[in-house]
């Protein structure tokens, strides 16, 4: 099964309300943003994150016009020497590419060992954005319709307050 299909397909099982947007292929977020220009929903990045000993793992969503910055997510969250991910982590945990990391990722975490935080500023927002596990395309979700659908795949998360 694509990873697109997936994706629509667990939101479908949940009765989760979503817009699928196909478009051109988007290797960053300042490509994507182009083509969903005009649709309602922040515009999220989703950082896979790891301490240094690969021992526990992260998976971040904010706006992706932020900055992030790692001193402050280690303090916020008691974590140790954070860093991105290696593409190698990301495929093993998430089953995804470089570049099409997203919340959806979860569906492929057999181990079910990776932490979710969302940053406090887009908690506020109707709807965000995420690549569906492939940068073909964006899909818009309400954000409690978000939080339904990692309570219905086994996950919690936690807001954090990553101010500019």
């Amino acid at each position: 099964m694509e990873q697109i299909e997936k994706v629509t397909q667990a939101l479908d099982n949940m009765a989760i309300d979503y817009q699928l947007v196909h478009h051109g292929v988007a290797h960053t977020t300042e490509e994507a943003d182009a083509f969903i220009e005009g649709i309602e929903g922040v515009r999220t990045k989703t950082m896979f994150l790891t301490n240094k000993k690969k021992t526990a793992y992260y998976l971040l969503i904010m706006d992706d016009s932020k900055r992030m910055d790692f001193h402050l997510f280690e303090e916020l969250t008691g974590a140790k020497r954070v860093k991105m991910a290696s593409d190698e982590l990301l495929k093993d945990k998430l089953g995804l590419q470089p570049g099409i990391v997203s919340i959806f990722g979860l569906l492929n975490n057999a181990d079910h060992d990776v932490q979710v935080y969302f940053d406090e500023a887009i908690m506020g927002e109707a709807r965000m954005s995420f690549h569906p596990n492939d940068n073909t395309a964006t899909i818009f979700v309400g954000t409690e319709d978000l939080q339904t659908f990692l309570k219905n795949i086994g996950y919690q998360y936690e807001i954090l307050d990553l101010e500019d």
